[in-house]
């Protein structure tokens, strides 16, 4: 651990913001998943599995980090109906530390760790499945070029647990999650509750100082930093919207301030393009839907705009809140494009594209994540797209505005069309029968080959398309 920089910048905020906790003892730690590349952009790669296992299944203290795990403090909306007694219930901020190749923050914290003083009567585990599940969610999003957390680390721990939801007893796990940030528009929210407004301001000093150094010397700190996370919320809403990915709980406490997708519970992706698709089975009003996730993340925002009024004025702040749409209608094309490696054309001809593409996706009903690997380098992948298993939705007069639009787009340098990934018929999906069937042998055999060789494919994936760490 000699490169490792240990940080504890977070219990700086003091004994209002979290609460000092002590990890479950688990029967066993038994290493199902370690996260090498981000293990190495903290200096942990040279962790021995005993070591790993110390650190991230029985939580020994990382050297000169946090010396106790914080369980952090906030409140929320949950399916817009205010709670106030939310926070961390499974989890606590395990470790910070400094990411070796920029310097940022980064948080190690947990999920299934045990019980807290908010755990609700809960028994503060995760199940096993659902471990498998949040590292096929945060893999596949890195390599559809999603701002996400990481799956850094997911140890079984020999404990079998009662759920409801899933064929019981079931068996149980802890997930170490590494993301920049984990504070919520949810902790603004409590210490707005409770009308702590000198902790709202010690709070955004922080997040200031930690997140957005930049910000530091602007004239109206709560504008500024409204604008930055309008700005980061929004590009994530966008490249969600291009990888066809619904989170499907998008109540406040599960967004944080540096726009990072996590915490994955019924994710799903598209099978084809279908705005009302949602992907809990308790979202009965389609709430937080696919079409519905833009608007989500705009009255989430809201809510933060609101917690900020005590330190500047709804005046102040109305600007920058109103910008959440004119942000987002700017970055989705960016996202689109993004996905299928061409060059913007700016303006008008982006927008159009967009519109073409979703009258496309809509009629044709072809397979989302079929169309953008398909066409992966616009025009030049028009001999790829012939040989596709959707071949002959492109050949219907409804394609042919994306066709036309398609031509006016100039693919990025370095496409990287001739990675062997792209000879294939059909892309790395995740459906949802796609992730019963990766699970189905681990529960039925503790086979665990099919997980290892989706993880495969989709490194290759992320490789394909130059996602880096």
């Amino acid at each position: 651990m000699n490169r490792f920089q240990p940080a504890k910048q977070h219990q700086t905020l003091g004994d209002a913001f979290f609460d000092r906790v002590a990890p479950a003892p688990f029967p066993k730690t038994i290493l199902r998943h370690r996260d090498q590349r981000w293990a190495k952009r903290l200096g942990l790669e040279d962790l021995t599995d005993e070591q790993w296992t110390a650190h991230f299944g029985r939580f020994q203290p990382l050297p000169q980090s946090l010396e106790t795990p914080l369980a952090l403090r906030y409140h929320g909306h949950q399916f817009r109906s205010y709670n106030p007694d939310l926070g961390d219930g499974r989890g606590f901020l395990f470790a910070q530390a400094r990411d070796l190749e920029d310097g940022r923050l980064l948080d190690l914290a947990t999920k299934g760790s045990g019980r807290t003083p908010w755990s609700r009567g809960a028994d503060g585990r995760l199940t096993l499945k659902g471990g498998v599940r949040e590292i096929l969610a945060t893999e596949m999003l890195e390599a559809l070029g999603v701002n996400t957390s990481k799956s850094f680390s997911l140890i079984e721990t020999g404990e079998e647990l009662e759920r409801g939801d899933e064929p019981s007893p079931t068996r149980g796990s802890v997930l170490v999650r590494l993301s920049h940030s984990h504070i919520r528009i949810g902790t603004f929210q409590r210490l707005a509750y409770l009308e702590e407004t000198e902790n709202i301001a010690r709070l955004l000093d922080y997040s200031i100082a930690n997140y957005f150094p930049h910000l530091a010397e602007a004239a109206d700190k709560p504008v500024a930093f409204l604008e930055e996370v309008v700005a980061r919320v929004t590009r994530m809403g966008a490249q969600w919207t291009a990888a066809g990915f619904v989170h499907g709980v998008l109540n406040t406490d599960n967004i944080n301030i540096t726009g990072e997708s996590f915490d994955y519970g019924p994710w799903r992706f598209l099978p084809s393009y279908d705005p009302n698709f949602t992907a809990a089975y308790f979202d009965e009003t389609g709430l937080y839907s696919f079409g519905r996730q833009p608007e989500a993340l705009a009255w989430n925002l809201t809510r933060l705009a609101e917690c900020l009024v005590p330190l500047s004025s709804v005046e102040a702040l109305e600007p920058a809140l109103n910008t959440v749409w004119p942000a987002f209608r700017a970055v989705l094309p960016t996202a689109l494009l993004g996905r299928l490696g061409l060059q913007s054309q700016g303006g008008e001809a982006d927008t159009a594209f967009v519109n073409a593409l979703f009258t496309f996706l809509l009629a044709s009903q072809a397979p989302y994540e079929q169309f953008f690997f398909d066409w992966r380098g616009g025009a030049a992948g028009a001999e790829r797209a012939a040989r596709s298993p959707s071949a002959s939705h492109y050949a219907s007069p409804a394609f042919r505005p994306v066709a036309d639009a398609l031509e006016a787009f100039m693919p990025l340098p370095d496409l990287n069309l001739d990675h062997p990934y792209f000879t294939r018929s059909q892309p790395r999906t995740m459906l949802i029968e796609e992730v019963e069937a990766i699970w189905a042998p681990i529960a039925q055999a503790d086979d665990w080959s099919a997980l290892h060789l989706a993880l495969d494919e989709i490194a290759e994936m992320r490789e394909a398309y130059g996602v880096k760490p």
